[in-house]
Formats: structure tokens, C-alpha cells, sequence
């Protein structure tokens, strides 16, 4: 066990008895005994002077050889050196400081800031329980210092035990603490007390009220920092700069595009100081609220930009679908981090260009810029939807070999991509060699089974989902029914279907609606799918029906998919896809009149069919095809390539289906 997990357990058995001790009112710091003055040369002149360890260890050494070892106030300085100086070190400090026969709250305090400062919270909580075992009673700084070290662990274990020994101390009236306490509350997710803190406060310290907003913001609860910042203006507290940035966080997240103005006055007026971090905000906020031409004015007239400016602006862009202008300002940008590549990379996902997401993630190799495990999720993502095999073993092969966090989204994205590409295998693998799993693991690898036939697969993984007490969501319950379509399992679909909301909680929407008329439809049992449409409490749209029409083309029924075809016109007019289903229809059922009918007004009204695409990945580059094109620079081999294995096939006794053509 290490010195840190055995200082926990101890600290855990021992820290209630210790707060629990009787105390008196605080009575300030011990004074320091002063008895020595400095003279020429002496150690304690050198401190000012000093600006390295080794040097400081030199001072230390002469204050040993001419016996002062043993001076409080030598003692001080040369402890918050060690604790205090940018490359110094806690184990000398503590090594010094355990040689002090009685250290006065100066030199305590110093220790729990030092441990603060390189967050080392367990330490922190050890020396003061020593503190309080030496009979030393804290002062305005002692907890300020200690609080402010409690990472959220902490916080939830020793947070309110720590909250009624300053009570007990009397120091609960402090603004210092009080702000330490709202910090320390705020970061565990504790709003609750947090708030009733900050109640207890006279609301004069605009840093209160910052601690506070930062809370609720740090805990997504935008909506009550936006509150929060109206009851500040009525109490006539000046807001500072850290104040508009947290409450601009808040507006951008709510799209809050007024109190966004609102607080834009403020730096208008010249009440607070503009800073680079509050541009920066301000662009953000008016670009979230599509606000462009505001965000693009003040971006213009910023004296200093940085990365962050930029970057903020191409967002922007992106979130207003104007990818040409985004890539435009990225293409201007000085400087581009992994943040700024990966939010043009999301852009181009986000509108399904997948190969520019591709593209763009070899430039952004080019540049040397190191991606990071959000760069990763997307462009796995991006290979999943293209197909691209060959690529994304590339991108595993480069998360390896760079050491990037492999973490549970890197994870998910792996086995979309390698269900997607077709290599249940190999998704089967990442999933086993993840630490950690959560839904959105198992959903995708039930809607992965489901969708490359391995329907039985995919309900055991979602029995394993269970027994791990991981709950479904909308989206398991659309793998779980596609699974019962494609293994023919009708009656557990039905089953399933009609327990969603009592067993999960989960109220069907028109999704999984549609995933029963699937179900039903391929299965033949049209009469019941189409009376599931007709029962559903929702609207149905295109999906629905379309599901019933591909059900009606199987099993040769004219009169439902006329049926379907003139809901699904009613709601998409300009989709051809749904005039050429029922085209095929009538040829396969040989409803001859009818298909001249229908292709008179495909013919009236200029309707046409969409050109087929398809695609290739070869080394890593992916190629596109599209009926009858011959752009292509290696058309004229592939055209001859395809004659030869046309020839094959007909010597192999092959014969093409037309019967729909």
C-alpha cells in the first residue's frame, strides 16, 4: 500500500474525533519571538537575493554552521521558500519542517499552502489534523488554503466535516473562507450548500458572487447563473471581468442572445476592464446565438487575437452550416492547435462530408499538429460512415503508436467503425480489451450485431447490458427491435415492444414504431403493421410508411403500397425513390397499365431517378462512382475491367435479376 493510501485510511478513522474535540474561539496567529536582527552578510539578508534551490540550500547550509538552525523566523522564511518557489520541493520542506520544535501558524499555514499548491489535498488534511494535535488553532488563512486544495473526491468526504469546524472556529463570517467554502462546495456538485453559504453572506464581494455563478455554471445549471447575475445587478454589485465571462459562458449555452448584450454594455461603458478572455467570450456568445455580423465586428476591432479568437469565429461558421466561410478564416488563421483543426473536422462531419474530414486530417498531419482523442472520435467516425476499413486500422495504429488516451468514447468509435466497415470480429476485440464500458458502448454494439445480421448476438449483448445494470436508452431499444427483424424473431419483438415504458421507462417514439412495422412488414404480417401505423399516438412520417412499402414490395401487395405511396407523397412530394418502388411493384405483379400510368406522371412532373453512387477504399484513398459517369482518371481500365468479369460471370452460368428493371 502506498504512503498516500495508508495516510487516507488513518486520516479517515481519526478525522471525525479530531473535528469533533471541543475548541475555543480563534485567537489569531502565535506571535513569532524575534531575537535576532540581521546584520551585514548575514543569511537572513540573502533570502531577497535568492532565485534558485541550490542557492537557498547554500543559505541553509550557512544559518546550520553558525547555529541558527533554531530560529523561528529563519525557519519561516527558508520553509515558505521551499514550498513557495516555482521548482521547489514539499519533502525538504517537510523534512525541515518536522526539525522545528514548536512552528508557529505562520509556518503551518505555509505547509498547507505548499501541499495546495502541487494538489496534494491528503497532505493538506494530514498537516492541519497535525495542527490541530499540537494545540495550534487556525487563523483567517488556514482555511482558505485548505479548501481551496479539495479536489471533488475530497470535497464529498471531508467537505462538510471541514464546514463545521470553521463554524466551531468562528471564522464562518470571513469572506475569504466564505468564498472558499462556496469553491469548495461548487466543485463537488454541492449547489445546495453552496447556495446556503452564499445566503449566509453579506453579498458585498463581487468574488462571492463569481464562486457562486462559476458553481452553477460548472454544474451545467446556466439557466440559475443567469439568475443569479440579474439578482447581482439589483443588489448594484459592479460585476469584474471574471463575472461577464462566466455569465457569457452561461448565455452562449442558452443562446441568451439579450443578456448577452446586456452584459456587452458593460465593457461598452468602460465599467470593466476588456481583456482578451472576455473578447474572446463575447465573439463566442453572439456566434452561438448566430449573432455572426456582431461576433465578426468585434473579432475585427480586437487589438490582439489569439488562437482561441479564431477559433470561436470558424465555430461559429460551422454552427450557422456556413462551412465555406469557416474554412475560410481557417485557412487564415495564424496559428491552429488540435482544438481549432478538430472543430473544422467536426464541421465537415456534422454536414456529412466525410471526405473532407479526411482530407483535412492529413493536412492537419502535414502540419505537425498532434491530434488528441476528440480528433480521434471524429475522424473514426467519419471512416465508419465511408467505409473505410483500411483507414481506420490506420487511425487504432496511430492512437497506439502516439500514446493518445485511449478512454470509452475512442473506444465506441472503434466498434461503430468496424461494424460499419462489416468486421464484427475485430469490434468484438476492442470490446474486450476496454476497461471501461457504459451505453452507449453496448448500444452500439447492439445496433452493430443487429445491423450485420447477427440478431442473437446483439439480444445477448443486451442481456449482458442488464446484468451490468446499465440502463437502455431510446436508441438500445431501436438496436434491440432491429435485432428481432433480422433474426425473424417476432414474437419477442412484439414482447419487447409492448415493455419498453413499464420495464425501462422508455415511452416509444415514432422510431420504434417504425421498427415494428419492419419487423411485422418482413415477416409478412402486413394487415397488422399497417393497423400499428393507424394506432400510433404520434404523427407518422416517411420512415414509417416507408418500411411498410419495402414490406409490400417482398410480398407482391399492390393495394397497401398504393396505399403507402400516397402518404409517403403527401409528406416528401419530390422523393422519386418512393414512384420507382412502386414502379417495380407493378412490373413484378405485372400490373402493366398501371406502370404506364405512373410513368406518364413521373414524366409530367420531371421526376428522375438519382444516379447510383458507390465507393471504394484502395491504400487508404477513397474513390466514388456514380452511374454513367466516366470522370474518373482510370475509367477507361475499370470500364475494361468490368467488361472481363461480365464475361466471367456469364461463362460461370450466371444470370442477372431484371425483372424489376
Amino acid at each position: 500500500m502506498s504512503r498516500q493510501s495508508r495516510l487516507k485510511n488513518s486520516w479517515h478513522s481519526h478525522f471525525k474525533t479530531i473535528f469533533m474535540a471541543p475548541l475555543s474561539p480563534a485567537s489569531g496567529a502565535l506571535k513569532v519571538h524575534l531575537h535576532y536582527f540581521a546584520k551585514p552578510n548575514n543569511p537572513i539578508s540573502l533570502f531577497n537575493k535568492c532565485n534558485s534551490m541550490d542557492q537557498l540550500k547554500q543559505i541553509h547550509l550557512q544559518i546550520i554552521q553558525r547555529g541558527l538552525n533554531s530560529d523561528a523566523m529563519i525557519f519561516s522564511k527558508i520553509v515558505a521558500f521551499f514550498c513557495a518557489y516555482e521548482s521547489g520541493s514539499m519533502d525538504y520542506a517537510r523534512r525541515m519542517f518536522d526539525t522545528i520544535p514548536e512552528p508557529n501558524i505562520f509556518i503551518w499555514n505555509t505547509m498547507i499552502k505548499g501541499y495546495s499548491q502541487i494538489k496534494s489535498p491528503y497532505f493538506a488534511i494530514s498537516m492541519y489534523m497535525k495542527m490541530l494535535e499540537n494545540n495550534v488553532q487556525p487563523d483567517n488563512y488556514t482555511f482558505p488554503f485548505l479548501l481551496k486544495c479539495f479536489t471533488p473526491g475530497v470535497a464529498l468526504y471531508f467537505g462538510r466535516q471541514t464546514h463545521s469546524h470553521v463554524c466551531k472556529l468562528g471564522f464562518e463570517s470571513n469572506e475569504a473562507v466564505q468564498h472558499a467554502l462556496i469553491h469548495m462546495y461548487s466543485l463537488s456538485k454541492q449547489l445546495d450548500m453552496a447556495q446556503g453559504v452564499f445566503d449566509m453572506t453579506l453579498k458585498c464581494d463581487v468574488m462571492l458572487w463569481n464562486a457562486m455563478i462559476s458553481g452553477y455554471n460548472r454544474s451545467k445549471k446556466f439557466d440559475e447563473s443567469r439568475k443569479l447575475f440579474n439578482f447581482m445587478e439589483k443588489r448594484r454589485v459592479l460585476p469584474s471581468t471574471v463575472t461577464l465571462v462566466s455569465v457569457l459562458s452561461a448565455c452562449s449555452k442558452l443562446k441568451d442572445v439579450d443578456t448577452g448584450k446586456r452584459v456587452h454594455q458593460y465593457v461598452k461603458d468602460r465599467k470593466v476592464e476588456s481583456t482578451l478572455t472576455l473578447e474572446n467570450t463575447l465573439v463566442d456568445t453572439y456566434a452561438a446565438c448566430g449573432e455572426m455580423n456582431i461576433a465578426l465586428d468585434i473579432f475585427k476591432n480586437m487589438k490582439k487575437r489569439d488562437v482561441i479568437s479564431w477559433t470561436n469565429i470558424v465555430k461559429g461558421f460551422l454552427n450557422a452550416e456556413q462551412v465555406d466561410f469557416a474554412r475560410k478564416y481557417f485557412d487564415q488563421m495564424p496559428q491552429r492547435d488540435s482544438i481549432s483543426w478538430t472543430t473544422m473536422i467536426d464541421g465537415y462531419l456534422k454536414l456529412n462530408r466525410f471526405k473532407e474530414v479526411l482530407m483535412l486530417f492529413r493536412e492537419m498531419q502535414t502540419d505537425g499538429v498532434k491530434a488528441d482523442a476528440y480528433t480521434m472520435v471524429s475522424i473514426l467516425t467519419a471512416c465508419a460512415h465511408l467505409g473505410a476499413l483500411e483507414l481506420g486500422e490506420w487511425v487504432r495504429a496511430y492512437i497506439d503508436k502516439n500514446k493518445i488516451h485511449n478512454d470509452v468514447y475512442v473506444g465506441n468509435a472503434l466498434i461503430d467503425m468496424y461494424f460499419r466497415c462489416g468486421d464484427t470480429e475485430k469490434a468484438v476485440e476492442v470490446l474486450n480489451q476496454m476497461q471501461c464500458r457504459d451505453k452507449f458502448t453496448y448500444t452500439t454494439m447492439i445496433v452493430g450485431y443487429a445491423c450485420n445480421g447477427h440478431g442473437e448476438e446483439a439480444l445477448v449483448a443486451f442481456s449482458q447490458m442488464l446484468q451490468e445494470s446499465v440502463k437502455p436508452d431510446e436508441i438500445t431499444c431501436i438496436g434491440v427491435l432491429c435485432a428481432c427483424t433480422h433474426t425473424g424473431l417476432v414474437d419477442e419483438g412484439r414482447k419487447f415492444f409492448a415493455n419498453m415504458q413499464v420495464k425501462y421507462g422508455i415511452e416509444p417514439n415514432v422510431t420504434h414504431y417504425g421498427c415494428m412495422v419492419d419487423l411485422l412488414g418482413r415477416a409478412g404480417h402486413l394487415k397488422e403493421a399497417y393497423e400499428v401505423i393507424e394506432n400510433m399516438p404520434m404523427k407518422s412520417n416517411s420512415v414509417v410508411w416507408g418500411a411498410l412499402l419495402g414490406a409490400c414490395r417482398v410480398y407482391k401487395n399492390v393495394e397497401m403500397a398504393e396505399t403507402a405511396v400516397r402518404h409517403l407523397l403527401q409528406l416528401e412530394p419530390e422523393n422519386e425513390t418512393f414512384y420507382i418502388i412502386l414502379c417495380n411493384i407493378y412490373v413484378v405483379c405485372n400490373r402493366l397499365e398501371d406502370l404506364k400510368v405512373l410513368r406518364k406522371t413521373m414524366t409530367d412532373k420531371g421526376i428522375k431517378k438519382t444516379p447510383g453512387c458507390s465507393s471504394i477504399e484502395v491504400n487508404g484513398i477513397i474513390h466514388e462512382f456514380v452511374a454513367g459517369d466516366k470522370s474518373h482518371p482510370q475509367s477507361e481500365d475499370i470500364y475494361l475491367k468490368l467488361e472481363n468479369l461480365k464475361e466471367n460471370l456469364v461463362l460461370a452460368g450466371y444470370t442477372p435479376e431484371i425483372s424489376e428493371i
